[in-house]
């Protein structure tokens, strides 16, 4: 099977801001670059920010949406985490482990980008709950949209 990147764009109001969060903060890779778009590689994926007018609100909780990644290895996880605090980029949510002593059991953090974009990054100790384990309900954390 060829490789496939994920592509993902979201709004920003900023690109030095976006350059200093993403590039600089957690190390992104910056591509291609306008007035009103920049392209970063966040982990061999394509994320691309666009400069929006439109003054960029917090939203109320981490649902409906937020973006990431999932790290096959704990170490990996861990270093972005160090990279971060390292960095003093704002964390939404502290490192924490969810659904301990189960098979859905993992490590997280969430981080937010000057723009109120929420970036979650995850490492699962159980492989095959990233995408399988349909016999469990729980999905995140448990709220009400």
């Amino acid at each position: 099977m060829n490789q496939v990147i994920f592509h993902l764009a979201f709004p920003i109001n900023d690109i030095a801001q976006t350059k200093e969060f993403y590039a600089n903060g957690l190390g992104c890779q910056v591509g291609r670059e306008s007035p009103n778009s920049i392209i970063l590689n966040l982990y061999g994926n394509q994320i691309v920010a666009h400069v929006v007018k439109e003054i960029l609100a917090p939203q109320k909780g981490i649902y409906p949406r937020h973006f990431g990644l999932v790290f096959t290895q704990e170490s990996d996880w861990e270093a972005l985490l160090k990279c971060a605090e390292k960095n003093e980029l704002k964390f939404y949510q502290q490192p924490k482990r969810r659904f301990p002593n189960s098979l859905l059991e993992h490590r997280t953090f969430f981080l937010e980008d000057p723009f109120h974009n929420l970036l979650e990054f995850k490492y699962y100790y159980h492989q095959e709950a990233i995408f399988g384990c349909s016999n469990y309900q729980q999905i995140g954390d448990s709220v009400t949209v």
